[in-house]
């Protein structure tokens, strides 16, 4: 409470509501996320977001004219407005191009795939041939600058000498679709497994970096060692 200049009443101070009004979209998006995982795109309505983040529907609809802008915004929340950031982080790397994959990998994983935003990947695939529209978005600011950013991390490394030369379009792909595979596991089969049967997100991660660089052909000279039950 605050007084007022003329006189020593005091006037309720507006900083409270002023901060609840700024912290609306974070919450929307917050709860639309967790809708569209739990529900998908096409059942999530627009009035359980806003009951969900305890506002009107109308307030939902000030700051997101339509579900399709709400789908957008969260996306854009939680995943391809990181990749300028990813994509300057990358670029200063210091170490070796099969550590910087390592850490695109396991950035990804902690970033986006252990995070509730992973359920996207499952929703968008599930869901794509009937919102053609949410899908050429999805491919545009996720999964092009995803693409983009990995194809760098192979050119890096065939340039310094580090990797063989391959077909570096798709050899990009080669590594993009395990982790999609890891994160659609997560919101399907994994959850109806046993824990003892459910994948280990960084063993997952381990073992298709050492594929992706070792191979799975046994050098000369060698060991072929032992397979890991």
């Amino acid at each position: 409470m605050d007084s007022h200049p003329l006189t020593d009443a005091p006037v309720p101070s507006p900083a409270k509501r002023e901060r609840r009004k700024e912290a609306r979209p974070g919450e929307l998006l917050a709860a639309a996320l967790e809708l569209f995982v739990e529900k998908g795109f096409a059942a999530a309505r627009a009035e359980e977001v806003a009951a969900r983040a305890g506002v009107s529907k109308g307030t939902l609809f000030l700051y997101f004219p339509s579900k399709e802008e709400l789908f957008k915004a969260v996306v854009r929340e939680n995943i391809s407005g990181r990749f300028g950031e990813w994509n300057q982080q990358f670029q200063h790397y210091q170490g070796t191009s099969a550590d910087l994959l390592r850490t695109c990998l396991a950035l990804w994983w902690e970033r986006v795939g252990a995070s509730k935003a992973s359920g996207i990947s499952k929703l968008v695939i599930s869901e794509a041939r009937n919102f053609p529209d949410l899908a050429a978005f999805c491919q545009q600011e996720v999964v092009q600058p995803c693409h983009d950013l990995v194809c760098r991390i192979l050119q890096r490394g065939i340039e310094r000498g580090e990797f063989r030369a391959v077909d570096v379009p798709y050899a990009a792909f080669n590594i993009m679709g395990p982790m999609v595979f890891l994160m659609m596991m997560k919101h399907s089969f994994g959850p109806c497994l046993p824990q003892e049967q459910r994948l280990d997100p960084q063993r997952f991660i381990d073992a298709q970096v050492d594929t992706l660089l070792r191979g799975l052909c046994v050098r000369e000279g060698a060991p072929a060692g032992a397979a890991r039950q």
